[in-house]
C-alpha cells in the first residue's frame, strides 16, 4: 500500500540578493493542508519585506485540490494577495497556466506561469 504525498513545502531563500519566498505544492490539497500550512505561511511573511514579496511556487506535483480546500485556497490569496509583488509559477499542465491566469486578479501585483523553474527566476529577480 502506497500513501499519497501531498501539502506545501515553504523555504525562505536568497536570489541575487532577492528574498524570495519559494512554495512546492505536491499531491492534491486538502482543507487539513490549509490548517497546517497557515500559521507557517503566516509566520514566513514576518521575516520578509512584505511590501515587496517575490514568490516562486512549484506546482509541477500540484494535481489539485479537494472541494473545501479550493475556499481555503482563495481565502489564503485574498488574504496575502495585496502585498504580493510579483509571483512566478511554474508547471507543465494547461491547466495549471489557466489556474496561474485567474489567480492573478487576486493579486496587486504580476503573476506568470513559465515551464521551467530557470525562467520563472530570471523574470523574479530582473
Amino acid at each position: 500500500m502506497s500513501k499519497e504525498h501531498h501539502g506545501i513545502t515553504i523555504v525562505i531563500e536568497t536570489i541575487d540578493s532577492e528574498s524570495i519566498w519559494v512554495l512546492k505544492v505536491a499531491g492534491k490539497l486538502t482543507h487539513h493542508d490549509y490548517e497546517e500550512i497557515i500559521p507557517a505561511l503566516e509566520s514566513s511573511l514576518k521575516d520578509i519585506n512584505s511590501k515587496h514579496l517575490k514568490m516562486l511556487v512549484d506546482i509541477t506535483e500540484f494535481s489539485g485540490w479537494e472541494p473545501r480546500a479550493v475556499w481555503d485556497d482563495f481565502k489564503l490569496g485574498l488574504k496575502v494577495g495585496f502585498n504580493i509583488d510579483k509571483v512566478a509559477i511554474y508547471g507543465d499542465q494547461k491547466w495549471q497556466e489557466l489556474a496561474a491566469k485567474i489567480g492573478n486578479w487576486f493579486i496587486s501585483g504580476e503573476m506568470k506561469f513559465f515551464s521551467d523553474d530557470q525562467s520563472a527566476i530570471k523574470w523574479l529577480v530582473e
